[in-house]
């Protein structure tokens, strides 16, 4: 992309014309510094008062005046400048604007609520791209908490753990078989906490680390009820939760990868994301 960018006939005939011209501009300078740094051979007298009369105006043109040499190196600064950004910002466009186009999570349908029994974990998962096939496949920890206010409540985790993302497993034995609905796979599973097979992470059944090296809860993500289904949408990082089920209060933070601090002054380390 670059080279055929630098390669073609408008960029080097472009080129010569910038070059000739900054050429012409470079020999004028040089020659307008020759004749002001010549001094002819004159007499003493006579030199201190042209000296003279230069100072005199000088100081009375004073911020006023800009010579012909200081004129030409402003002059070529811009026109560099502008080039400059002519031409690199388009290849800056197209190394960085990717990263934020087109980024997001679309909510996916995970199945009727009928396959959520209150109070019990249904490990699901999904595909979260079906346009990527199986690579991008997730799991999650889909516990239904009842009803809050006539609206149903859910507790949604993620299984990558917050140290470094390894797939986090339950504490508990599977409960009941297995089924599938479209790309959604279930099954059920009543755990005392879940536990990272990587490096110890352990966490309790809201999510939050009790032990190991993560830096913070589990990720969780939104969801939403349409037409008697659950669906899936947007993950987001938790520092830690109070409480349980549906009373349970969330401090909740823009998403993370594994690893990074959400709050506090180690927070500040990492670089700002992109939208994801």
């Amino acid at each position: 992309m670059v080279a055929g960018l630098y390669l073609t006939w408008e960029i080097v005939i472009l080129g010569a014309i910038v070059s000739v011209a900054f050429a012409s501009l470079w020999v004028r300078g040089a020659a307008a510094r020759r004749e002001l740094t010549y001094t002819p051979q004159i007499a003493a007298e006579t030199r201190q008062e042209i000296k003279t009369e230069r100072e005199a105006v000088a100081t009375a043109s004073a911020g006023h005046y800009v010579n012909r040499s200081k004129f030409l190196e402003l002059s070529t600064l811009g026109l560099g400048g502008l080039i400059g950004g002519l031409i690199n910002v388009p290849i800056l466009g197209f190394m960085i604007l990717p990263a934020f186009l087109k980024q997001g999570v679309p909510d996916h349908d995970i199945g009727p609520l009928t396959k959520f029994p209150e109070g019990r974990f249904v490990i699901t998962t999904f595909t979260s791209q079906p346009a990527e096939g199986d690579v991008s496949r997730r799991t999650a920890f889909v516990r239904y908490n009842g009803e809050v206010g006539n609206l149903p409540s859910f507790t949604i985790m993620s299984n990558h753990c917050a140290h470094l993302g390894c797939p986090v497993q339950p504490n508990g034995p599977p409960v009941g078989g297995s089924s599938t609905y479209l790309d959604v796979t279930w099954q059920g599973v009543q755990p005392s906490g879940f536990g990272c097979p990587c490096h110890g992470g352990q966490y309790d059944v809201e999510g939050n680390r009790i032990a190991g090296p993560p830096v913070r809860s589990l990720d969780r993500y939104s969801f939403s009820v349409r037409n008697g289904r659950l669906f899936v949408g947007a993950p987001f990082s938790v520092s830690h939760v109070d409480g349980t089920g549906a009373n349970a209060i969330i401090h909740k933070y823009t998403y993370s990868f594994p690893g990074e601090h959400i709050n506090g002054i180690e927070s500040w380390l990492y670089p700002i994301q992109p939208p994801h």
